[in-house]
């Protein structure tokens, strides 16, 4: 498993280039969706969502309010990742089928909702940042669910997201992270790019 995992890292490539005529079942785009819900998250959150923009009509709105990158229009499916705010409020019934299951207890859901409660009610900063942080993860966890049914993926973070909040009817709480394109590549694509030396970036304490 381990292997496995440093394999999909190592060849991993930010696809800019697919297949336009490719196309991809509901039910795949929803199985991708809900592996990336095994992605972490502070207290069990769960403060993600997604958006699965695959119509025609959508895409080309999409890709508009992408600054015109077509890798979004010719995707099989753009996922619209997005993080949620005051998530804290509904900390308490997202930790109940766990509690029900026996991983945890009352007590800890208890600890875990006045935890959760006391940094972030009266902290729009570190519900903005937390948003952003398992909105993040959960993306990358769709590539790397991508990955593992073979298809070919980018991620973008260039785009409107006011635009984007107001066309695709998010919510106010829901906030537009990043944009996830799936899909299967077309030739002309570049290879992985060079990573910076490993004591570039490790240091040892």
């Amino acid at each position: 498993m381990i292997a496995n995992q440093v394999s999909l890292l190592e060849h991993r490539v930010t696809t800019g280039r697919f297949d336009p005529t490719f196309t991809l079942g509901r039910s795949t785009m929803a199985e991708l969706v809900r592996l990336a819900t095994h992605a972490p998250s502070a207290f069990h959150l769960q403060n993600w969502c997604f958006k699965a923009v695959h119509s025609s009509e959508r895409k080309v709105m999409l890709t508009k309010l992408a600054h015109g990158q077509r890798q979004v229009s010719d995707a099989a499916v753009t996922y619209i990742v997005c993080g949620e705010l005051n998530a804290h409020t509904t900390l308490r019934e997202r930790l109940q089928p766990s509690v029900e299951a026996s991983i945890i207890t009352p007590e800890v859901q208890n600890q875990w909702v006045e935890m959760a409660i006391a940094s972030h009610r009266d902290n729009p900063r570190a519900q903005h940042v937390e948003a952003v942080r398992s909105a993040s993860l959960a993306a990358m966890s769709v590539m790397f669910a991508a990955r593992e049914m073979g298809l070919d993926c980018g991620v973008l973070g260039g785009f409107d997201p006011t635009g984007v909040h107001a066309a695709f009817g998010l919510k106010p709480d829901e906030i537009p992270v990043m944009l996830v394109t799936v899909g299967r590549a077309a030739p002309g694509n570049w290879p992985q790019k060079i990573r910076r030396p490993i004591d570039d970036v490790l240091s040892w304490k």
